[in-house]
């Protein structure tokens, strides 16, 4: 057997050329890498939520610790962390009335109130965006809890709370074909049979659905639960918090500030030591479940340069879903065009083509889709296709000691592939980023010429990169990281128009 071997931590960089490998001391110590002068609120909220709201913001000006929780550092306060103006009196406010989200909550049909919630919600902030002369960075949209348990898949409103019964059943709904007929009281009944059957062909997923019909108007929007922000006041019947946050106060201060710094236009940290020249691209896939042909799936690429910058590519809905291998797989005519978009891209940013460029996927390339890809990559640039799954466990215990076995081990089996921790014991933290056993993400060069040693360090690197929660590191590089929720949103409507976007606008 093999000797493990050790990869040291990767930098990441902060304002003034400071390097670390923790993001909270980074910024804490050194500030963002790029300064912005502030951020401009906009939020659409009932009046409880816009009070919830200004009230968090004035809690994290000011230090919050997490109690007994040593793992996890406090946080300072917004303006000492970032350097820069958040204040809860600079913010634009839209109003969602709560007889406005009753009108459409108590709906029997998941798919119809979810709909009606989510255009209620972005119809405000459409015509703000269009029609206020006031610029703002970032939406809040902070959510009522009875949005949140009712308008996900599968969530059953009470009986008791049914104010208007569904017109048309899921499956009815598919099939649905509205024709007008000369009757004027019929065809009437009729098109509200249709508005709502229309809905069907939208995920019952608030957060999912609001996102992605977003896309094509390139707003960026936080949403939280008001219970997130103020879970105090929210109790059980014995007077105890539903969802108590004590212990992670700090942490949360740190992600909701990190996430809303980055999707205001700031680049928190990049990272430290990576090559120049080298671009990432992680392939996502989602199996439409509203499409009849089982094959069919969505595609994309999120492409992340060596600066940090994250750029998401939609590819073309077709049969890429192999029921028989649970893979997915690209035609020639799509792989090309998928990689084209990213290369392009590529230039336009940076002047010229990557000289690497490294795909990530869950699954392994076959021959006739890696020939596309190679077809119409630059002559000069080095195409590497890596399989990065968690099909292969492998736990390894110590015999000696209280801890696991550390982040960065490795163990190498050949020249093309290995077992990487991301996760594990971290000495810094003196804490373990699991809490189970740690189990290694398996990294297999699939197509392609690479060094295995650095194809681990690069990924290890990547996992250092997710501005949507402020921690140590993930455990997952963030080619991947976020590939299930962006398929998520690109497929919670059959009519999604998504040009190519920075990152940001999905998380």
């Amino acid at each position: 057997m093999n000797d493990l071997i050790y990869i040291e931590e990767p930098n990441i960089l902060f304002a003034h050329g400071q390097k670390c490998t923790d993001a909270r001391d980074g910024l804490a110590l050194f500030g963002p890498l790029n300064q912005i002068y502030g951020i401009k609120s906009g939020v659409i909220a009932t009046q409880n939520g816009l009070r919830i709201f200004k009230k968090y913001l004035n809690q994290i000006q000011k230090p919050i610790y997490n109690q007994n929780n040593i793992t996890r550092p406090m946080f300072p306060g917004f303006e000492a962390v970032f350097g820069c103006k958040w204040e809860s009196q600079n913010v634009i406010f839209k109003e969602v009335t709560d007889e406005e989200i009753g009108k459409y909550l108590y709906n029997a049909s998941t798919h119809k109130r979810t709909y009606d919630l989510v255009t209620l919600f972005i119809d405000k902030i459409i015509a703000a965006n269009k029609n206020d002369e006031e610029r703002v960075d970032l939406w809040f949209v902070i959510v009522p809890d009875e949005i949140y348990k009712y308008c996900r898949p599968n969530s059953t409103l009470p009986k008791e709370l049914v104010q208007t019964k569904s017109l048309i059943s899921k499956s009815k709904a598919k099939n649905f074909h509205y024709t007008p007929t000369l009757f004027e009281d019929y065809n009437q009944e009729l098109q509200e049979v249709e508005n709502e059957a229309k809905t069907y062909n939208y995920d019952a997923q608030f957060h999912d659905q609001l996102k992605a019909r977003l896309l094509q108007y390139t707003i960026p929007t936080q949403i939280l639960r008001e219970s997130t922000l103020a879970w105090r006041e929210f109790k059980n019947t014995f007077g105890a918090p539903i969802r108590n946050f004590e212990k992670i106060e700090g942490h949360l201060a740190w992600t909701i500030s990190t996430a809303a710094y980055y999707k205001a236009g700031g680049k928190p940290w990049k990272l430290g030591d990576i090559r120049p020249g080298v671009c990432y691209l992680g392939l996502v896939y989602k199996k439409i479940e509203k499409s009849k042909n089982p094959k069919n799936a969505c595609c994309a690429a999120q492409m992340f340069l060596d600066n940090g910058d994250g750029t998401v590519f939609k590819g073309e809905v077709g049969p890429w879903y192999n029921p028989e291998k649970g893979e997915y797989h690209l035609k020639p005519k799509e792989a090309k065009a998928l990689l084209t978009q990213a290369l392009e891209s590529y230039k336009e940013q940076n002047g010229s083509y990557p000289k690497e460029i490294f795909i990530h996927a869950k699954t392994r390339f076959n021959n006739q889709e890696w020939d596309a890809f190679k077809e119409i990559t630059p002559k000069d640039t080095n195409l590497v296709g890596v399989t990065i799954t968690k099909t292969k466990p492998l736990k390894l215990y110590r015999s000696e000691g209280a801890y696991p076995i550390m982040r960065g081990n490795a163990y190498v089996v050949n020249e093309r592939s290995a077992f990487l921790w991301t996760v594990g014991f971290v000495p810094k933290t003196q804490s373990t980023l699991s809490m189970e056993v740690p189990n290694p993400i398996f990294i297999e060069i699939n197509k392609g010429e690479s060094d295995i040693n650095q194809v681990l360090k690069d990924i290890l690197a990547l996992t250092k990169l997710n501005y949507n929660a402020c921690i140590y590191a993930d455990g997952e590089p963030v080619t991947l990281r976020f590939a299930d929720k962006i398929g998520e949103i690109l497929t919670a409507s059959t009519k999604i128009k998504a040009p190519p976007l920075a990152f940001k606008y999905y998380i």
